[in-house]
């Protein structure tokens, strides 16, 4: 399997663990103290971090480290809006439209060298 595609796959595994880690307390542990959301939270960080130090290492062979973060963005929104219209039940607006539209420039305009 290619370094692309190990790297995409990490990325994805650890935005899942990213965004329970920053957002899932809102909903589970609204009503504790702050201190145990935090360490729940920086407990479920780990995870994140053990899956995106080594997709950021792997994909550094393949991309920039600006098309890396602007990667990430886009896999981290693309993991965020179904974790909050299916896991916290907001409603799904047209920003997040919006915002993958604009997103999908950066990806253009970061990836446009490698397009040709």
């Amino acid at each position: 399997m290619s370094s692309v595609f190990i790297s995409i796959g990490l990325l994805i595994c650890s935005n899942v663990f990213m965004t329970f880690a920053w957002y899932a307390h809102l909903k589970e542990l609204n009503h504790k103290h702050w201190l145990l959301a935090a360490l729940l939270s920086w407990g479920l960080a780990l995870f994140e971090y053990l899956l995106q130090v080594p997709a950021n290492r792997i994909g550094y062979t393949a991309f920039n480290v600006g098309q890396l973060k602007i990667m990430q963005e886009a896999i981290a929104l693309s993991v965020f809006v179904p974790f909050s219209v299916f896991y916290l039940k907001e409603p799904l607006t047209r920003d997040y439209l919006w915002a993958g539209l604009c997103l999908l420039g950066a990806i253009y305009f970061m990836f446009r060298p490698k397009l040709g």
